[in-house]
């Protein structure tokens, strides 16, 4: 092994096992999840991004099996496998790899095999006080670690959710642009979409199946097995009949349906336009609420609340800048999400993320939802991040 590579491993080894006593000082008992999990499990919920980059592979007992492609999941499987419920309160951190197809010459903050070192916290119902516990504790793990230079970047799904509930919109719309929010231009085109010309998407569609009755799901369900058998179309991929006929059943009743209204399509676009320092942002969303004439303070409230307790814990909120348009790029979270990026990585490769998560536990095998929110440093860009500090530190000299 390269004496480079070789002490890249020491670096990384000692940076997790800084982390991990951090996590463990408060309160997260250390687990190893396995590295093989069920391949459905991860495909039904990591969203299409990360499902294309995710390896599977089946067994010789023809079981479809995939390398991890992050903690989370993982975690979650092992916390039912002990609390079959799901809803005993529990905290876990880990230390491991992970695996995500990458293009090759996507440089070393973005290889295929990586490390990540997290918590997860399950069961606990005041999701604010979780949710700045969370941040605070990875805060806290980083700078143990030796990074001081970084910026906290927040978003927040609650807030989207509340803000498209009080638009005037058919709930299908709420729905698809809340599925659409992690892919930013594919928002934007279904926004623009919807306000000009909603039933755009529905000229694609066979003038046979036009007619589809959105009122009568089983019978246009016989319509769409009846058209692809007529037509000798085989069924490719995850989509099964009913998800086909939800999208098509959309598409007709979009193409039945008046554009966005043009105060409505403002609203949305200023709401994911606010960009502002953590503190100043409140005032912001206060602000246009009021000037558009709708009633979200309840999610403004328990944003406030969030930052509120941060800063009691002792977080350094001048780090932290809101993004309205920041999701994350995993499907399965549902509320508050952050990022940790430093100066010399970039937002393109943050070296810590996590954030609220709370149908993820159901969607695994729960018997219903359960509140949960986590995180993961990516292991080796602190330690790459930490080596640029050095390196600025020493004039450039290596």
């Amino acid at each position: 092994m390269p004496a480079e590579t070789v002490k890249h491993f020491e670096a990384t080894e000692a940076s997790a096992q800084t982390l991990l006593g951090a996590f463990t000082r408060g309160g997260y008992e250390a687990v190893s999840p396995a590295i093989i999990q069920p391949a459905g499990v991860f495909l039904d919920v990591v969203g299409e991004s990360l499902r294309a980059r995710t390896y599977v592979f089946s067994d010789p007992d023809g079981d479809e099996l995939c390398m991890r492609p992050d903690l989370t999941v993982p975690a979650c499987r092992l916390h039912l496998e002990r609390h079959p419920q799901a809803s005993v309160p529990a905290k876990y951190s880990y230390d491991g790899l992970a695996f995500r197809f990458q293009p090759l010459g996507s440089g070393l903050a973005h290889t295929r095999e990586f490390r990540q070192t997290g918590i997860e916290a399950f069961g606990e119902v005041n999701r604010e006080r979780a949710d700045a516990e969370v941040v605070t504790t990875i805060a806290a793990g980083l700078e143990a670690a030796g990074l001081a230079s970084y910026q906290l970047r927040f978003g927040d799904l609650g807030l989207l959710r509340a803000i498209l509930k009080a638009a005037d919109m058919p709930p299908r719309w709420r729905q698809r642009l809340m599925h659409l929010f992690v892919r930013p231009q594919a928002f934007k085109a279904e926004l623009a979409r919807l306000t000009v010309e909603p039933g755009a998407a529905s000229a694609h569609i066979p003038a046979e199946l036009r007619t589809l009755d959105p009122d009568d799901t089983a019978g246009a369900e016989a319509a769409v097995t009846r058209y692809l058998e007529a037509n000798g179309i085989e069924q490719i991929g995850l989509r099964d009949i009913p998800e086909i006929t939800a999208n098509l059943l959309g598409r007709v009743a979009d193409a039945r349906s008046e554009p966005l209204s043009a105060k409505t399509a403002q609203l949305i676009a200023s709401y994911v336009a606010i960009v502002a320092p953590a503190r100043a942002s409140v005032r912001r969303i206060r602000e246009l609420a009021t000037l558009m004439g709708i009633q979200i303070e309840e999610a403004v409230g328990a944003y406030e609340w969030r930052l509120e307790l941060m800063a009691q814990s002792g977080l350094d909120l001048e780090r932290a800048e809101f993004s309205a348009d920041f999701g994350r790029s995993l499907a399965y979270y549902t509320g508050f999400v952050f990022e940790v990026v430093t100066p010399g990585l970039g937002r393109r490769s943050p070296v810590a993320g996590g954030g609220r998560y709370d149908h993820l536990l159901k969607a695994v095998g729960a018997p219903e939802d359960v509140p949960a929110v986590g995180a993961a440093v990516h292991t080796d860009r602190l330690v790459t991040a930490l080596a640029n500090r050095t390196t600025h530190a020493n004039g450039g000299a290596p």
